[in-house]
């Protein structure tokens, strides 16, 4: 849990922000902000992960992930110290710039340190549970703003910023009862550490298991495999057929998972549902609060299916749903605007709850664990970076050309997401491709081929077939080529 819990911090503001904006003492306090003032004072938080994008690789790779985490939730910490005190706008905007600046370093390590410690077994539940915990920190976020709005004066809204510093502080002293990497361990030469770690982790501490021994032989001759050959470039990202195809889907699945519409609702609740007429603070934290909780439970009850269902059928639904969702609610905004119907207002804000269902079959969990599996090690840090990159990029676009695209469109705004999510279901059916039941070090075969650097073909085959064994799935299907490396393709 501890590895975990700086998510709630990173969730916990997206639902802050909306609490806030629909407090009128924030609002008095702070003069009632412009739309364009707003959309900076949200980006900010994105803005300041992107600062941070050149030094992110560096403390996981070189620091360790351990670290990484620890030095992301110290910054964290002096982030929210500023944005609680906030005498001025600017400094709140200043506050979140760090702290978006200190998530970002976390961010790139803790998803790691989670794929790489978690047995084979359980990797897909583990690594997919990780970015569900998001949700946890919405929902606490929601209500506490809820319950906070009630107090007089400035501290309604003082106290739930402070509140934001709970899960770093909880992360910085339990991170330290989690082990590190073993593949970090063995990249750095500390091999008995990083057996007995996966001893203890895969095989309650028998050093001499068949799957720890055979494990551990594969990633060790993978990395030195990787090291022998290793470029210290981040242009080996895309200087060869698989890496470029890991790219693009890096790129394609940072974009969108903020420009699916989802950062409509994450940030600009209160806009959404003034469009449709409710204006009524109460009637907004209470919308904002039973979302979180329903966002919350599907993420969380997808996890356990992923293994099962596989990535892509998840990946393919969650597309075709957000778009008869986002379409239902257009039509349904419309029509409220024409006609003023209640019955319009009722059937978005019903799409709203159901649409968050679909966006969290592919595009919550799986957004860090499907990114950290498709990469090898020598690159998986950089990966990741980059992938988190893109995500603040669209963040920061949506963050700020939101509040002023409702305010002069209104609904209209909403057939841009529309068409996007349709482009979206597109690129996903192309060139994402699936990886279940597969183990982490082999999965560069889908990417690379022969030229895959895989340590021993017969050890490959033996952790497959013993982490098969002990999941009680049939592998035979996952050997060679998997069956829809035929739809994808390498650019």
């Amino acid at each position: 849990m501890g590895r975990k819990s700086f998510t709630l911090a990173g969730r916990y503001d997206g639902s802050l922000i909306n609490g806030l904006q629909s407090m009128s003492q924030w609002q008095d306090y702070f003069h009632h902000p412009s739309p364009s003032i707003m959309g900076l004072l949200t980006a900010s938080m994105s803005m300041g992960s992107m600062l941070a994008i050149p030094v992110v690789p560096y403390c996981a790779d070189l620091l360790g992930r351990r670290m990484g985490v620890v030095i992301g939730c110290g910054i964290m910490l002096v982030g929210i110290a500023l944005l609680s005190m906030g005498f001025h706008i600017a400094m709140f905007i200043i506050g979140r710039l760090l702290l978006g600046f200190g998530i970002a370093i976390a961010h790139g390590s803790a998803p790691l340190l989670i794929a790489e410690l978690v047995h084979p077994q359980h990797r897909a539940v583990y690594s997919t549970i990780y970015n569900t915990l998001w949700y946890l920190g919405s929902l606490v976020g929601a209500w506490v703003s809820y319950g906070t709005d009630n107090i007089v004066g400035n501290w309604s809204w003082r106290v739930p910023c402070l509140l934001q510093a709970i899960p770093s502080l909880f992360q910085i002293f339990f991170i330290w009862f989690v082990p590190e990497s073993p593949r970090w361990l063995i990249a750095h030469g500390k091999h008995e550490n990083a057996k007995s770690i996966m001893a203890k982790y895969h095989a309650q501490g028998d050093e001499q298991d068949e799957l720890v021994n055979v494990e551990f032989h594969e990633i060790q001759q993978t990395i030195a495999l990787e090291q022998e050959y290793e470029k210290t470039s981040w242009s080996e990202l895309w200087s060869t057929p698989g890496n470029r195809h890991r790219l693009l889907i890096l790129v394609s699945f940072g974009l969108f998972s903020q420009w699916s519409g989802n950062a409509l609702v994450s940030y600009y609740l209160s806009g959404v549902l003034e469009t449709i007429g409710i204006t009524d603070d109460k009637t907004k934290l209470e919308i904002n609060g039973y979302l979180s909780i329903v966002q919350l439970v599907s993420a969380v009850a997808i996890c356990f299916f992923v293994d099962k269902l596989g990535r892509r059928p998840l990946f393919l639904s969650s597309c075709a749903g957000m778009l008869v969702s986002f379409i239902v609610e257009t039509i349904g905004s419309a029509q409220y605007a024409k006609t003023q119907s209640t019955a319009a207002g009722n059937a978005v804000i019903a799409f709203i709850f159901i649409y968050y269902v679909f966006y969290n079959l592919g595009f919550c969990g799986l957004l860090v664990s499907y990114s950290t599996e498709i990469l090898p090690y020598r690159i998986r840090a950089k990966g990741l970076t980059v992938m988190f990159l893109f995500v603040d990029i669209a963040l920061w676009f949506n963050q700020y050309v939101n509040p002023i695209a409702l305010s002069a469109i209104t609904w209209k705004y909403y057939l841009v997401y529309v068409c996007w999510i349709a482009v979206e279901t597109f690129v996903v059916w192309k060139w994402f491709i699936e990886t279940k039941n597969t183990p982490l070090e082999e999965i560069a075969k889908y990417f690379d081929g022969d030229a895959a650097m895989v340590g021993g073909h017969a050890a490959t085959e033996k952790a497959r077939h013993l982490a098969g064994e002990d999941d009680g799935v049939d592998v035979s299907e996952s050997k060679g080529d998997l069956p829809v490396v035929s739809r994808t393709r390498s650019v």
